[in-house]
């Protein structure tokens, strides 16, 4: 496995090599405003133009050892043996996420597929419905990884595009295949819950009406204290856990509150009769999370280190974490060592198993890593 990567900043392209018509697949993640320029994908395409190009708009770019706002980051990647199929869609052509979901999973299902990585516009998108109906589709013992795109902390348009300038409500679905491929995934929040757990008795989808037969958003200011006049950006500081199982939480921030009908719109679905606590942050367990997420990325790979590895992470973080932000990707950098390559982006939402199982979820507030090498034959 070949990988090039360069970047795109201050209106110049920096380490771009010669033309390469041999790459297989371009990943290219960026600023909104920048990624809406033509000449940016006329671009890529010249360098690489028999390659599969995905685009996605991002909350920021993840390259090297550190992150970066207003760029745009390539990487390409030239497969020996092993290859890849892309498929797209627009939700507005199927009418709902999960029509969409499972349009593209019936498109990548056959044989020899080993990983799927899912770019999501993230803003119309329902990414809960759009990986469970994915996942209910497949029906294959394989990992499910990728993230919704983001929009810096605007909120308000992301692009994903296959093949073309990228645009608003386009969902983008890779199948890796290939039995030479290794691949591994990792995942991990570092929130610290409080409170007592409590039931949602009032939900649609993802949003958020009673929580123990009461106003969800008047109980949730109360917890939040002082920061409750600082809403919705204070939800950042303090999501919400998903109870899945006696061990596992799903993080859930929200996006927007509505003091009318008293409610809150969450980044995924809030089913209802779920258990939920209350989380907050600790900056130190949020950078150390990440140390066991590329620890359990790493697994299956004999003393070697990946080739590639993608991180994905949430905006949330990213804003929490201010200018310590680029001590997530240095953790990383530790446990891969300085012959892997490094890309990904800051998300509206993650796409990954959970650790020691294959079930796919939706998650928020978490760094996901995907790990990914082609043994030699």
């Amino acid at each position: 496995m070949k990988i090039e990567q360069a970047h795109f900043e201050k209106g110049n392209w920096y380490d771009l090599k010669a033309e390469n018509p041999h790459a297989h697949l371009v990943l290219a993640f960026g600023n909104r405003f920048i990624l809406e320029d033509k000449a940016i994908f006329d671009k890529i395409k010249n360098q690489f133009p028999k390659a599969e190009i995905v685009l996605g708009s991002t909350s920021g770019e993840i390259y090297a050892d550190g992150v970066k706002d207003e760029s745009v980051h390539v990487t390409s990647i030239e497969f020996e043996n092993a290859c890849v199929t892309c498929i797209t869609t627009n939700i507005q052509s199927l009418g709902d996420s999960k029509a969409t979901g499972i349009f593209l999973a019936q498109s990548l299902k056959k044989e020899g597929l080993r990983m799927v990585f899912i770019l999501s516009d993230g803003g119309i998108v329902n990414g809960t419905e759009l990986v469970h109906s994915f996942s209910e589709e497949l029906k294959m013992d394989i990992p499910i990884t990728g993230g919704l795109a983001g929009d810096g902390d605007l909120f308000t348009r992301t692009l994903v595009g296959l093949n073309t300038t990228p645009e608003s409500g386009n969902v983008v679905a890779i199948g890796f295949y290939g039995e030479n491929l290794v691949i591994g995934t990792g995942m991990m929040g570092g929130w610290e819950v409080f409170g007592i757990e409590r039931e949602v008795t009032r939900s649609e989808k993802n949003v958020l009406y009673e929580i123990d037969g009461k106003s969800a958003l008047d109980l949730y200011k109360i917890y939040l204290g002082k920061y409750a006049d600082e809403l919705p950006g204070a939800a950042l500081l303090f999501p919400l856990a998903l109870k899945t199982s006696d061990k596992d939480y799903l993080v859930r921030t929200i996006l927007s509150i509505d003091e009318n009908n008293k409610s809150m719109t969450f980044a995924g679905n809030i089913p209802q009769g779920s258990k939920v606590r209350m989380m907050k942050a600790n900056i130190d367990r949020l950078i150390d999370s990440v140390t066991y997420a590329a620890h359990h990325s790493s697994k299956g790979f004999e003393n070697t280190s990946p080739e590639l590895a993608l991180l994905i992470s949430c905006v949330g973080r990213k804003i929490v974490l201010g200018p310590r932000v680029d001590e997530e990707i240095a953790s990383a950098r530790e446990i891969f060592g300085s012959n892997t390559k490094i890309a990904g982006f800051y998300s509206y939402g993650e796409i990954s198993p959970f650790n020691n199982s294959v079930k796919c979820e939706l998650h928020n507030q978490s760094m996901t890593i995907i790990t990914l090498s082609e043994q030699k034959q």
